[in-house]
């Protein structure tokens, strides 16, 4: 089916608000909670914090305009919307090729991203039951370890994950993603609070420990391996280069701004991401834990100060209803560039593209959930499924489309309209040229080759 004969499926956020809940929840997920808060405290606290905050506004936020400006010149799936707006630039179709490899990229994502997320489902269930009651080290990595080896337990959870996923996105735009955030992202807010009273109130003067940890400079902890991983991190903190927000910008009008929108939601995403940190180290800090725990922070290091803490049961249950909350709200947005795509270049409807882009990438999440037992063996460039998914995603694809997307926008597209659009006066806009056409490439360039030499080899 040409361009030419698409369905004209288009639905429109009810509301700037509503865009603003459903940006920031795809933002705000494990990225924020689960690998923020690990990378964090291996790359010494605030010296990796503090840099990380530098990238969001000044790479991060003019990457996440401009994927909202191409999606609503174009107002179509991230693929025709860049070739659409190629064609209307007077550039070539072939920069279509940006949007097929960001929608690829967020449909592999989800694969795996459901696994983890269906990790969070099960521990809510653990903490509910009083599993990590007085667990040590050694038990809650056994628990874990166990986990992973548990193909059913697995299966059940990610099956339940992808459901409840798909069940929103099947609703449509509005009945769907819209209030999904709209209920989700206030909830959200309200745990992550409740969370960092109770850490405060538990932890006594630990908590004043985490703040000193992630807020007094430490810059003798600053090196090119950290600056390099807080500036992809923040790059991938507000899923750029996924299709996502060019997806999201398809739905959008003309009269929301698209600068003070994306302001508010890096302001959101920065504010959970530091939350949750004040709600996890003064835990790790008051139990005379490592903050260095690496991926484990979450499901094998905190598990013993809720074991070993009054109303830790609690708390284990909350953080945990609170962390999957977060990821079903990314969830639903790495679903819907592919849905948007089979809706309109397709006779399907809304919900028959769900439930098969659903099922397909459910089938592909069984073959990361083997790759940690019954398949470990079966490796790629020295990777299982699991970790080749995330290594071809994160490290190659995002980085591609996000240089993709700013090359295209900053030298391919007309500026004196880009400026009509973002409202910018000529001193802000010879910044911005600045940031768009030299800063940004090259700082997705060194993201590029830090990924594929993380050590620095």
């Amino acid at each position: 089916m040409s361009t030419g004969t698409m369905k004209k499926s288009h639905s429109q956020w009810s509301s700037r608000m509503g865009f603003m809940l459903a940006a920031a929840g795809s933002a705000v997920g494990l990225g924020n909670i689960w690998k923020f808060p690990y990378m964090a405290g291996e790359m010494g606290g605030s010296a990796f914090v503090l840099t990380y905050l530098l990238f969001m506004f000044i790479i991060g936020l003019p990457i996440l305009v401009l994927e909202w400006l191409i999606g609503r010149r174009g107002q179509k799936n991230p693929i025709h919307t860049m070739q659409d707006v190629a064609v209307s630039e007077g550039r070539s179709k072939l920069w279509g090729w940006v949007g097929i490899i960001g929608v690829l990229g967020s449909f592999l994502i989800l694969s795996f991203y459901s696994v983890i997320g269906g990790w969070a489902t099960d521990y809510i269930v653990l903490a509910a039951q009083g599993t990590f009651e007085g667990a040590n080290g050694g038990i809650t990595e056994n628990l874990f370890t166990n986990f992973l080896g548990d193909v059913n337990s697995l299966l059940i959870w990610h099956t339940v994950f992808m459901f409840a996923t798909a069940f929103i996105v099947a609703l449509g735009v509005g009945a769907g993603l819209e209030r999904g955030c709209k209920i989700m992202m206030p909830g959200l807010g309200i745990l992550l609070l409740a969370l960092v009273g109770y850490a405060a109130y538990a932890s006594g003067s630990s908590f004043w420990k985490a703040c000193d940890f992630l807020f007094t400079p430490n810059w003798s902890a600053l090196n090119g391996t950290a600056i390099l991983a807080a500036l992809g991190h923040a790059f991938f903190s507000l899923s750029l280069g996924m299709g996502i927000m060019m997806a999201y910008g398809s739905y959008l009008g003309k009269d929301v701004n698209l600068l003070s929108t994306a302001r508010t939601v890096v302001i959101l995403d920065v504010i959970v991401a530091v939350l949750s940190g004040l709600a996890i180290f003064p835990l790790v800090f008051a139990n005379d834990l490592q903050p260095g725990s690496g991926p484990g922070l979450i499901f094998v290091t905190l598990p013993i100060a809720f074991g070993n803490m009054a109303g830790g049961s609690i708390l284990g249950i909350l953080f945990f209803i609170f962390l999957t909350f977060a990821a079903l709200t990314s969830s639903i947005s790495l679903l819907e560039p592919t849905v948007e795509l089979l809706e309109e270049k397709t006779h399907m409807g809304r919900k028959t593209a769900t439930i098969v882009t659903s099922i397909i990438i459910w089938a592909l999440g069984i073959a990361c959930i083997l790759s940690f037992n019954k398949w470990a063996d079966v490796t790629l460039f020295g990777k299982n499924i699991f970790d080749l998914l995330d290594y071809l995603t994160s490290k190659i694809m995002l980085p591609v489309t996000g240089l993709g997307t700013i090359i295209f926008a900053a030298w391919m597209m007309n500026q004196k309209r880009i400026r009509e659009e973002l409202n910018l006066n000529a001193f802000w806009f010879n910044i911005w040229t600045i940031l768009t056409r030299f800063i940004i490439p090259v700082a997705i360039v060194a993201i590029l080759v830090f990924g594929f030499f993380p050590e620095g080899k």
